[in-house]
This record gives C-alpha cells, structure tokens and sequence, in this order.
C-alpha cells in the first residue's frame, strides 16, 4: 500500500493563504488521479480538487478561482495552494491516491481560518 503524507495545514486569518503538500512514497503515475478533499466538524468529507495523470484538473465549485491543484512527478507530489481563505475552509483536508481497485489516503493535516 503506498503511502501519502501531507503537511503545510495550520491556522491563517482570512484572506490569507496555505500550500499543502502531499509526498507519495512512489510514483504518482501509479494513481489514475490524485485529489484533496476536506472534512469539517459534523460534515461529511467532500471533494476539493483533483487531477488525473493526464493533467485533466476537476475543484469543487466552492473553490474555484481559490485553490490550485499542481503535481511534481519528480518529487511524487501533489500541491494545493489555497488563497483567499474564508472560515468556512476549516476542516482536516485529506490527499487522496486513486486507481482501479485501490484507493489511498494520508493521514490529513489541519488548516482552520480565523475571521
């Protein structure tokens, strides 16, 4: 099972901004796509923005013209920048891994947004 770890959540005031970083432990060309999704508190999880291997990009239109998704291949590493943060971003945002038959998730990092 390949491993995903994200890191750059913490807490921001509104209209800032955060770039989370998810580092697979292999190649992400072995996923079909690689996502975001958040969850807040008392919510179900929900999608944030994903990319498929041939760089076909898909956000929730909650975060349109907000949040960019980006990969490096050469670092295993999906990116995503999230600026003019609003309150209602708060939640543990969680990488995502996808292919026929497996699916990966990381352990999630935390971004709250203070107004």
């Amino acid at each position: 099972q390949v491993q995903l770890v994200e890191a750059g959540g913490g807490l921001v005031q509104a209209g800032g901004s955060l770039r989370l970083s998810c580092v697979a432990s292999r190649s992400i060309f072995n996923f079909d796509a690689m996502g975001w999704y958040r969850q807040a508190p008392g919510k179900q999880r929900e999608l944030v923005a994903t990319v498929d291997n041939s760089g076909n990009k898909v956000y929730a239109d909650s975060v349109k013209g907000r949040f960019t998704i980006s990969r490096s291949i050469a670092k295993n590493t999906v990116y995503l920048q999230i600026d003019s943060l609003k309150p209602e971003d708060t939640a543990v945002y969680y990488c995502n891994g996808e292919r026929i038959g497996e699916s990966s998730w990381g352990q999630g990092t935390q971004v709250t947004v203070s107004s």
